[in-house]
């Protein structure tokens, strides 16, 4: 075993490494969830063991030691923050254990083995009907890695069912298969006092190749592990909520796999979602973790949780068990609330009232968790009047995108803003930032500049589009279809100036005819008749048709209804006299209009 400051590397068989886990001295967290890796992935595990190729080291965290409230101490417990879905797999594979799949459901992941495949045959191969069926392949390598199993039996009854079977051959590969568990896995274990960038820190320097772990896989992986404080439950509470927001017709699964939950409190406040069809807001574990701790803690960063659910006292680094016991019933309260359906469902509400009916127009999930964090710390202060919390929810969900507040160190933004709205309170809170972010200069100038980009999902053309919604507007041409309709239906961008008309003026850049500013909704059959005409030709025919009253481009036929039309898409009025030439100004002209419309709608929730 060798020993530094930080951890100690040991080799351990995996024999031993089962023993343990089985023993409960090390847990696995993710034992409780979907277990991810494919057939194919358990399967080459099992042949890179048999093979004796390297298959990485497990990473384990002793959690510190926690002084009990009769002043004992008790040892932390060791967790596997690494090499869960490896020790996963040879618990199934070879312990015969039973996963829970990525459809939660409880299964044995059988791993068949031919000892007669030579090196171009398949030795190893996940269990099928063939293999059930088939006297030269072993159809489950579980049962030979029990206590009492006879490989001079086993071998001898293979033989009877293969007779032409080299007796040698068999008996060098299921000797060489059973010594797998003997095979030596390096297990390096961080010491208790690491704070969680450290921990961090490490896995990436060991790990580069592999995912990288952040503050949620810890706590969620703290409270997991947790035996004391209800953690199991907790887990599978958020893991839940999170599946069933995206498949409400994994009820009917949970309900009838899972009798432990269903008989917690848990499971009665999440049943509401196996009717829930919404989108806009489909958390995940990192999500609702957050928004949960948030909201009930004051704090953004989750490495705090971390040290929180470990009894970590801040003031005199130490770990207590009120400070854990205390953290995970608070962290329970916060879920609780997270999962309230009324709650949640006015949030969404909210966020969809102000034109952001669809999940494309989302393009930050730290935003929306903070917005969700807002709603539930307004609700539960009662300082605002519950009429207006919806109010100021919309506009700072909306300051916070245009502005990209939470995009670049999100959790260190979000914790400044938590302690700034409990120092100061939320009013002057708001209207400081609102006064400093939302300045003349934004959205005269800043905003403008913002605009010109070809990204379609530019958070300031997604603004955009949540203030047609918001407002009600008509699709450009159109006095029927409403550009709501088409975002959330079957519609999609196209160009006011067409691609192949500017194309063949000259403007052949892809990052310039693609300019956001160049895009609206059109109704199928207006933008088949545009079709590559110049923006003067087919503006010009929607006019006159007002006057003919004989629908050519788009179907409307009144005068004042077509101006209005252009005002509500942010068309410059002199759209009908321009040509390729007037691009470059049309470009600068719309991205104005465009912020204008923003800003009007911004001052209008």
């Amino acid at each position: 075993m060798a020993t530094y400051d930080k951890y100690t590397v040991t080799q351990y068989s995996i024999n031993s490494i089962l023993g343990y886990i089985e023993a409960g001295e090390i847990a696995i967290p993710e034992i409780q969830r979907p277990f991810v890796w494919k057939g194919k992935q358990v399967r080459d595990l099992i042949d890179s063991l048999y093979n004796g190729y390297p298959t990485g080291y497990l990473i384990i965290w002793q959690n510190p030691n926690v002084r009990l409230k009769n002043g004992k101490e008790a040892v932390g417990k060791k967790v596997l923050i690494d090499g869960q879905q490896r020790v996963t797999a040879l618990m199934t594979a070879i312990a015969g254990h039973k996963i829970l799949t990525e459809d939660y459901e409880e299964k044995v992941m059988r791993i068949a083995f031919n000892p007669l495949a030579t090196d171009e045959d398949e030795r190893f191969a996940v269990q099928t009907p063939a293999h059930l069926n088939s006297k030269a392949w072993i159809s489950d390598i579980s049962p030979m890695f029990k206590p009492g199993f006879s490989t001079r039996k086993f071998i001898n009854r293979y033989l009877e069912l293969n007779p032409d079977a080299d007796e040698d051959i068999v008996d060098r590969a299921i000797t060489q298969l059973l010594s797998i568990q003997n095979c030596q896995l390096g297990a390096i274990t961080l010491v208790p006092n690491l704070d969680i960038s450290e921990v961090t820190e490490i896995f990436v320097r060991i790990n580069s190749q592999g995912k990288r772990l952040n503050e949620a896989d810890f706590a969620m992986s703290k409270i997991a592990a947790d035996t004391q404080h209800g953690g199991n439950l907790l887990r599978k509470a958020i893991d839940y909520f999170c599946h069933l927001a995206a498949d409400p017709s994994f009820y009917h699964q949970l309900s009838g796999g899972d009798a432990e939950f269903m008989n917690c409190p848990y499971a009665a406040r999440l049943k509401w979602l196996k009717d829930d069809q919404g989108d806009i807001y489909d958390p995940s574990y990192s999500d609702m973790l957050r928004v949960s701790f948030m909201h009930m803690f004051g704090r953004a960063k989750l490495g705090d949780l971390v040290s929180l659910l470990s009894g970590r006292d801040f003031e005199d680094r130490t770990y207590k068990e009120e400070i854990a016991e205390e953290s995970f019933e608070k962290l329970s309260r916060g879920v609780t609330n997270f999962m309230n359906q009324y709650g949640f469902e006015q949030f969404v509400l909210a966020i969809k009232s102000a034109g952001f009916i669809t999940s494309k127009l989302l393009n930050s999930k730290m935003t929306l968790d903070f917005a969700y964090t807002l709603y539930l710390i307004l609700q539960r202060s009662g300082k605002i009047p519950k009429v207006q919390v919806k109010q100021y929810i919309q506009k700072w969900f909306v300051l916070s995108t245009l502005t990209g507040r939470y995009i670049g160190s999100p959790e260190s933004q979000m914790d400044r803003d938590l302690r700034g709205i409990e120092s100061k309170g939320f009013l002057p809170f708001f209207a400081e930032n609102e006064a400093a972010l939302l300045s003349d200069a934004f959205w005269e100038m800043g905003l403008v500049q913002n605009l010109e980009t070809s990204s379609i999902n530019s958070p300031y053309f997604c603004t955009f589009l949540a203030a047609q919604v918001f407002m009600g507007d008509r699709s450009l041409l159109s006095n029927s279809s409403r550009v709501a309709n088409l975002i959330s239906v079957a519609g999609d961008v196209h160009h006011i100036f067409p691609k192949e008309y500017l194309k063949k003026s000259g403007f052949d850049n892809k990052s310039l005819y693609n300019q956001i500013a160049n895009y609206t909704y059109l109704d199928t059959g207006v933008n088949i008749s545009i079709g590559a005409k110049a923006p003067e030709r087919y503006f010009r025919a929607a006019l006159q048709q007002c006057e003919s009253k004989e629908a050519a481009i788009g179907t409307i036929l009144d005068a004042d209804e077509f101006w209005k039309n252009l005002d509500a898409n942010c068309i410059p009025r002199d759209i009908v006299d321009m040509t390729a030439e007037s691009y470059p100004d049309f470009l600068l002209q719309r991205r104005k209009l465009m912020a204008r419309k923003i800003k009007e709608y911004y001052y209008s929730l």
